[in-house]
């Protein structure tokens, strides 16, 4: 039950931060831009990423860093909806009856 719940908040939110992505498209009138997961941590914080950039290269090897750091340039709407849609298919509702098929 929590976990459908956390799914359900997490498609959501990225449905919201796709519709702030078109509403910003719409006012510029110029091409796409995407927000990245990155972006939008910084929005919360001004030395967020930054520090955490530099906290994991301290504690981790290069190919944990590099990982990371492609995450945080993904779109944000896809990361939060994504894994919303991973949760609510893996927590969904099992009917008892198809369960014994």
């Amino acid at each position: 039950m929590l976990f459908r719940f956390i799914a359900l908040v997490l498609i959501v939110l990225g449905l919201m931060l796709l519709g702030a992505d078109v509403i910003t498209l719409l006012e510029r009138g110029t091409e796409p831009h995407m927000r990245s997961l990155a972006e939008v941590w910084g929005l919360f914080t001004a030395t967020g990423v930054e520090s955490f950039q530099v906290w994991i290269a301290g504690m981790a090897p290069a190919p944990v860093t590099d990982g990371f750091a492609s995450m945080l340039a993904l779109p944000a709407f896809a990361v939060f909806g994504v894994t919303g849609v991973l949760l609510a298919v893996l927590f969904r509702e099992r009917d008892e009856l198809t369960e014994a098929y």
